[in-house]
């Protein structure tokens, strides 16, 4: 019997990106509303990037500084 990690391993990349996706959908239909608090937050976010794009690290950066040491 084989575990779900070696099934995945033995998946063509075709076959990766479709699991990959009826996951996400899965996960989108399936996922809790967000509270009101959660969204205002979000907005804020969204705002403040809006003001000041540059004041971002792109998250290729950041990966690279998180697993330099």
């Amino acid at each position: 019997m084989s575990t779900l990690p070696s099934q995945i391993s033995d998946l063509s990349i075709a076959e990766k990106v479709e699991l990959l996706g009826a996951l996400w959908e899965d996960i989108e239909a399936h996922a809790p509303a967000l509270s009101d608090e959660q969204e205002a937050e979000l907005d804020r976010r969204v705002a403040e990037y809006e003001r000041n794009p540059s004041d971002v690290i792109p998250w290729e950066q950041l990966r690279a500084e998180l697993f330099k040491h």
